[in-house]
């Protein structure tokens, strides 16, 4: 399974501060290529995603629509409200370009659970965005989450095959590890249409969540292509 990040939709049309391009009719037309699922990550500076974003497409998405955020009080009250169908616990920084690692749950478990707690309140699915480290997935089984999306970006950065191929083993390990446990296991950062053929047919992976490199494809090739290209890559 695939989820579509819309997110990119959303800078491009953020850079010029105009209607267009429209991440909603993205999310649209990557369903209508055979996304299972639609992401987005409302960040607290709002830097792409606006919050009247994430209303229509809880009203549009007819897959699911999964909700990346912080952990605070302000997104846990507009989760409360929206009820996406997963929401995910990511790390965030003001200056990062992107998500640069997994959240720190070990050291925040109290918290975390609290805050699990509170989103599970109102009848909401649960993911926690890990590095493939096993303390850190027991810590998000302990936190009460049913996911974790581990995160793959150290893989996707590695220069060489050999150093990918590691990567992709520990990767491989975390999975089974949190499997083990009764976790259900998404992956997701930095994934493209090269580096994610070794995950084709690995049962240790349920769903994976892409973004950036299909909607630069989709600059070149169209976004139902470039989803299509995607969903065979991924599906087994």
């Amino acid at each position: 399974r695939s989820e579509v990040n819309s997110d990119h939709a959303a800078t491009r049309r953020q850079a010029r501060l105009g209607p267009e391009p429209d991440p909603v009719a993205a999310a649209a037309l990557a369903e209508l290529a055979g996304a299972d699922g639609i992401i987005v990550h409302l960040r607290e500076d709002r830097r792409h995603i606006q919050d009247r974003d994430l209303e229509l497409l809880r009203q549009t998405v007819k897959t699911r629509l999964n909700l990346e955020m912080a952990a605070t009080p302000e997104m846990l009250t507009i989760a409360r409200e929206v009820k996406p169908d997963l929401v995910t616990l990511v790390p965030e920084k003001r200056q990062e370009l992107t998500t640069e690692g997994g959240l720190e749950v070990a050291k925040n478990l109290a918290f975390l659970k609290n805050f699990v707690q509170d989103l599970k309140e109102v009848g909401l699915r649960v993911s926690l965005f890990v590095d493939p480290v096993t303390a850190q997935i027991d810590a998000a089984r302990e936190a009460g989450a049913e996911w974790v999306e581990l995160h793959t970006g150290t893989y996707a950065d590695a220069i060489t095959r050999a150093e990918a191929t590691r990567l992709f083993q520990e990767l491989l390990n975390a999975a089974r590890h949190a499997r083990s446990i009764g976790l259900k296991v998404k992956c997701g950062h930095g994934l493209n249409y090269r580096n994610i053929k070794p995950f084709k047919g690995r049962e240790e992976f349920a769903e994976f969540s892409i973004g950036h490199s299909i909607m630069a494809r989709a600059i070149l090739v169209g976004i139902e292509r470039a989803v299509r290209e995607m969903v065979e890559l991924t599906r087994w």
